[in-house]
């Protein structure tokens, strides 16, 4: 992956509080004042356990960052290759956001097994990339903060598995078992700048692990 800064140096990102009202405002203002990561755009990621509401969380904050793209690694994954979508993240989305220009590329389609769909993403300010693994080791260098929606995976997974139904129990058993490798072998939260929580009314937004740092020289491995 083409990277933007030396590997771990992200500016801090404070946590906007931990009150209830205007979290996502207060976090969305935050995220507009960081440097830019890819060129001009900030490249914010949006992580967690599958479905611990990350997309709910990605529609939301953008709504607060005046529409800002979002980006679903959905979109790039596949069934051969759960995880195995960097190399395509990086040519397909970084390298013409990092230049300054749109991304154009054919995201993955789940029922026609194919990368049939066309999708873009504009060089906005800031870009929201959401999904499991948003914020691996490989694409930290080129993000300018890691959120993680901070849902235990048993909580997670129960949603997930209720939301899809019982056809989609074979995937799923499939999917818990490659997110446990991955997290074992590459994890996020460790390396998170503020940790969202949902509340019955609203988010809570607090200081993940990483985010007391003011720049981070070796943050894998």
């Amino acid at each position: 992956m083409t990277k933007q800064r030396p590997v771990g140096e992200r500016a801090a990102v404070r946590s906007p509080g931990a009150g209830r009202c205007g979290a996502l405002g207060g976090l969305a203002a935050r995220l507009r004042g960081l440097p830019p990561s890819c060129g001009p755009v900030r490249l914010v990621a949006v992580d967690g356990h599958a479905g611990s509401g990350k997309s709910t969380l990605a529609r939301r904050l953008a709504e607060e960052l005046g529409g800002a793209p979002v980006l679903h690694l959905d979109d790039l994954a596949c069934h051969a290759a759960f995880f195995g979508w960097t190399e395509r993240l990086a040519d397909a989305v970084v390298t013409p956001l990092g230049r300054g220009v749109s991304a154009r590329f054919l995201g993955y389609d789940w029922q026609r097994r194919s990368f049939s769909r066309p999708l873009s993403l504009s060089p906005d300010p800031v870009v929201l990339v959401e999904g499991v693994g948003a914020g691996r080791a490989a694409v930290r260098p080129v993000l300018s903060a890691v959120l993680w929606l901070d849902v235990s995976p048993a909580t997670a997974w129960e949603r997930g598995r209720r939301r899809d139904g019982p056809g989609l129990a074979a995937f799923w058993d499939d999917w818990t078992a490659a997110e446990r490798a991955h997290f074992a072998a590459d994890p996020t939260r460790p390396f998170a700048d503020l940790l969202v929580r949902q509340m019955p009314e609203g988010y809570v937004v607090l200081s993940g692990p990483a985010g007391a740092c003011t720049a981070r020289r070796h943050d894998s491995g």
